[in-house]
């Protein structure tokens, strides 16, 4: 059977949150707010750093291209999820699961670049504050940002194309609450083993690579702040920091567990809780934790909201 025949045929169910019947009130106004909040906090992130000339610098536009892939990735999922908590049959056609893990590895393998790009940019302006505009320019800066979405794009394609060469003959029941890989080779017919064996080279490097430069800048920036003498300098380069860090931490954290950490399949129940926190949690978190620990950011938007206050 081609993959054509049964991608025309086949569709999948979405278990996701079944074995809480009782709560699906509860967890369907929990996790829309989470999508409220989610969008409109990364896409008025997004339109403050594209209409305020002052934020054009590498480090928002790295932040406001973060807060794009956020809003792709809560937009590929959320919604089906939602609809799911209400659905007597919780079907998703098999285009549409393609579709959804598409566009979530676009917005992981983008934001793993990103971040690392973003610590690039740390690592210039606390270490080489005087070379800033010259090491950090403007053509380097969408030089970064472009090769972020290339290899996202490009990593997207690669893994749907693997998925393509499997069938789905048996349950065609996802233990999930969206179409992660992962899920998607327990059920399949032929043995997954090239995938598996592709996904953990391809998305170990990635992550190794962005997680070596993050490393790297973050050693050097170290060393730069323990150097300062002013209490009050080292202090603002650590805030400036702090956040980031945090960020890449959870980031990270979450995706090394899932895809590069080997399990049986009698732990898949453990993925379920660590997914909401890489696709719902962080994207939530991440305007948050950078505007709120930002005083420009925060500066500006006070002066908006002033300006729009009737006199």
């Amino acid at each position: 059977m081609t993959a054509n025949n049964y991608s025309l045929t086949t569709e999948f169910i979405l278990t996701g949150f079944m074995d809480y019947p009782d709560l699906k009130i509860l967890l369907f106004a929990v996790f829309f707010a989470i999508y409220l909040i989610t969008m409109v906090g990364n896409l008025g992130l997004v339109a403050l750093i594209f209409k305020e000339h002052h934020l054009h610098t590498p480090m928002y536009i790295f932040l406001g291209n973060l807060a794009l892939m956020d809003s792709c990735c809560s937009c590929a999922i959320t919604p089906k999820m939602l609809q799911n908590f209400f659905s007597k049959d919780r079907m998703i056609s098999f285009y549409g699961c393609m579709a959804q893990f598409y566009f979530l590895c676009l917005a992981e393998t983008a934001d793993c670049f990103l971040l690392a790009a973003m610590a690039y940019d740390r690592y210039v302006a606390i270490c080489n504050p005087l070379q800033y505009h010259t090491m950090m320019s403007k053509k380097l800066c969408v030089q970064m940002t472009a090769g972020a979405y290339i290899a996202g794009t490009i990593h997207s394609i690669i893994q749907v194309a693997l998925l393509l060469r499997l069938t789905f003959c048996g349950s065609h029941q996802i233990n999930h609450f969206f179409c992660d890989v992962l899920p998607l080779y327990r059920l399949s017919c032929v043995d997954p083993y090239i995938n598996q064996l592709m996904i953990f080279i391809l998305s170990g490097s990635v992550q190794v690579f962005s997680i070596i430069i993050v490393l790297i800048s973050y050693i050097y920036i170290l060393f730069t702040i323990f150097k300062m003498k002013s209490k009050e300098g080292r202090g603002k380069a650590i805030s400036t920091c702090a956040s980031h860090f945090l960020v890449i931490s959870m980031f990270y954290g979450s995706l090394l567990f899932v895809y590069i950490t080997p399990r049986s399949d009698k732990e898949e129940d453990k993925d379920l809780p660590v997914a909401i926190f890489y696709t719902l949690v962080i994207p939530l978190l991440n305007p948050f934790i950078y505007t709120l620990r930002n005083k420009e950011v925060i500066n500006i938007m006070k002066r908006i909201m002033k300006k729009r206050k009737p006199h």
